[in-house]
């Protein structure tokens, strides 16, 4: 992508003329998170530098272990860690040239795919490793360890994954709201975040189906997330679109229709900026107040990279508007501009569709069945294939 291609050159120019950071500083793990995506528990270690390592599988108990170059573990493990195949999560040194940390699964684990990626926007290297549950027969098969740990780490294992002509493109696909935060309540009190959360698995499946996506959804389930804890799923998952689906209410319950937004720091009406308003502060629930992320986009480096990438939000919102036309209401001024904090990535094309109006009866009624959401999600799926037609991987 364009937009981290600059970053990367920028990033690299600042570093050489040694304002950035001092190369004899020995590499850190600065944090750890995991989640749950399309049969995958995903497990992203934050690191000051790159690092080179090996991963291979235990038996009695089963554990992934993953053998790292020297690291300094400035972080602790909590409950949120242990989620999905992971049960328990420990680190440490294994050797003078090693650092090693060892998860332990519920069952048979595979390590689908281990990568680093490099540095995007504000983020430094992150460790990215992808387990899946298997049976017991290929878990057997896999198990061992590597042939010597002698050896430079990283000769078995790709480090960095970069796009190959013919690899899927990554749709996150986010349901907005969830848990705690229901979103709007319509008028027989349907929630929000039921409805975000059907459409994100209808429009999975058609995307899945077509065998030219891989897709990740932000959530699963009906659990809170934080709005900026989205963003960074989108980010770990090198996204190439981030599909954000809402679906609000105003006091005009005649008032009913599609929109699609896309990112700005001046909202294009004062319905749009009461709406982004309301959005960002849903992350109040959790207990974060996101008003320190506008540093973020204003930053020097950020700037620059966001503007090729809301141009490219822009490209791909002027592809949803017309396909979601074809097949459903939308409103007259249907293309609208906000400032949501789920659409700051500053290096993923990123929308922000409002499937209808839960305050309008009909609106509602369309959004709670499957096949009354299927013109919205067909024209969504329509116009990502439009968006990457001609696009080579």
């Amino acid at each position: 992508m364009l937009g981290r291609a600059i970053i990367a050159v920028l990033v690299s120019v600042i570093m050489h003329s040694g304002s950035v950071t001092d190369a004899t500083a020995k590499t850190a793990v600065t944090a750890v998170r995991t989640g749950e995506h399309v049969g995958l528990t995903r497990l992203v270690l934050d690191l000051t530098n790159k690092v080179e390592f090996h991963t291979f599988t235990l038996a009695n108990p089963y554990r992934v272990v993953v053998d790292l170059s020297p690291l300094e573990w400035k972080i602790s493990t909590s409950e949120e860690n242990r989620r999905g195949v992971i049960s328990d999560l420990r680190f440490g040194h294994f050797e003078r040239k090693t650092s090693r940390m060892v998860i332990e699964a519920h069952g048979p684990v595979e390590v689908k795919r281990a990568f680093l990626l490099p540095p995007q926007g504000t983020w430094g290297y992150r460790f990215v490793l992808d387990l899946a549950h298997v049976d017991e027969a290929s878990f057997v098969n896999s198990v061992g360890a590597p042939r010597s740990l002698s050896k430079p780490l990283g000769n078995s294992t790709q480090s960095v994954v970069p796009r190959r002509s013919g690899q899927k493109w990554v749709i996150v696909l986010d349901p907005g709201h969830g848990g705690a935060d229901p979103g709007t309540i319509g008028v027989t009190g349907v929630f929000e975040k039921s409805v975000t959360l059907a459409a994100a698995r209808d429009l999975e499946k058609i995307l899945v189906k077509s065998g030219r996506y891989d897709v990740i959804l932000t959530r699963n389930s009906d659990k809170f997330l934080r709005l900026r804890d989205r963003v960074a799923i989108a980010r770990d998952a090198a996204a190439d679109v981030f599909v954000s689906l809402h679906a609000d209410a105003i006091k005009k319950r005649n008032i009913r229709g599609a929109s699609v937004y896309t990112l700005s720091e001046k909202a294009s009406d004062a319905e749009a900026a009461a709406l982004a308003a309301k959005e960002n502060k849903a992350d109040l629930i959790g207990g974060v107040q996101l008003d320190g992320e506008s540093e973020e986009v204003t930053s020097i480096l950020i700037d620059l990279v966001q503007r090729e990438t809301m141009n490219l939000s822009a490209g791909f919102a002027n592809v949803v508007l017309p396909e979601l036309g074809k097949r459903v209401r939308t409103l007259r001024n249907g293309r609208r501009f906000a400032g949501f904090a789920v659409l700051k990535a500053p290096d993923v094309p990123s929308v922000l569709v409002e499937m209808g109006y839960l305050s309008n009866s009909r609106d509602e009624r369309l959004l709670s069945s499957s096949k009354g959401r299927r013109p919205i999600i067909e024209a969504l799926a329509r116009a990502i294939d439009r968006f990457f037609a001609g696009k080579r991987g």
